[in-house]
């Protein structure tokens, strides 16, 4: 494998799912962050239903359920990360309100106009932002709110070598405006939007790394495909250090009006 070309796309499931489970949190994000979103969500309660799609272990469903109220589905492809996104639920004391399923965030299994609010941190991507708020729109009801993260261009123009990294990586990455002009045609009303802090990246996504990948490496002995998965997120964590000025992780909080 060209690992000066290769992106997360390249690796085998399995070996993502290993890699990214010895992580409290799959993606950039923070507790302060989750939580500042969640100010912009009103009118939840006991009987409120919520989402969290793409929740992987659950890092930040469980901040989400310690700061609102209602029933909470957490919905990812892979068993492990449900696994402990269940037994986090069960350590906390919140396994009577917070439930996570296998599931295709695809496909996500709920009743048409039946939630309250869909969330999804650092998710979208794997089913295309586009096709995913037009999707999930159809789960919330009338007023419902979208609240999700998604990776963004600060500027029209940047540098070649981050530009050619994130297109290979994520064809549909754009700029802030374009993203709420799609959630505006989508059917929603944007009610909030803000970038995620560079601690989000640094301090809870890849400081983690660098103590978990030894253990990881250890876990696969001499095999190519993991040094190289290795390799490429150590130079994604580069790439963030030295372009950082161009491009992040925005949340966008909306809310259905048609």
């Amino acid at each position: 494998m060209n690992n000066e070309n290769s992106s997360i796309y390249d690796f085998d499931l399995n070996l993502i799912c290993d890699y990214f489970s010895l992580l409290q949190r799959q993606g950039p994000g923070s507790p302060e962050a989750t939580v500042k979103a969640l100010d912009f969500i009103k009118g939840l309660d006991e009987d409120s239903l919520i989402a969290d799609l793409g929740c992987g272990s659950g890092g930040q469903t469980m901040t989400l359920a310690q700061h609102t109220p209602g029933k909470i589905t957490g919905v990812d492809l892979f068993p492990k990360f449900i696994g402990m996104f269940n037994q986090n639920a069960r350590r906390l004391g919140l396994e009577k309100r917070v439930q996570g399923l296998v599931g295709d965030m695809g496909n996500p299994p709920f009743e048409p106009g039946s939630l309250d609010l869909v969330w999804s941190e650092g998710a979208i991507y794997n089913v295309g932002f586009e096709n995913g708020i037009k999707l999930w729109k159809t789960f919330l009801k009338a007023g419902g709110y979208l609240a999700l993260t998604e990776a963004c261009w600060f500027s029209e123009e940047r540098p070649a070598e981050i530009h050619n990294f994130w297109v290979d990586a994520y064809p549909e990455i754009d700029t802030i405006p374009v993203k709420m002009a799609q959630l505006q045609k989508a059917g929603y009303a944007v009610k909030a939007c803000f970038v995620l802090p560079e601690n989000c990246w640094t301090e809870h996504f890849f400081a983690p790394q660098k103590k978990t990948q030894p253990l990881f490496l250890s876990n696969y002995p001499s095999n190519e495909m993991a040094e190289s998965l290795v390799k490429n997120m150590r130079r994604e964590a580069e790439l963030y250090d030295k372009y950082k000025e161009y491009y992040g992780y925005v949340f966008f909080i909306a809310q259905k009006t048609v």
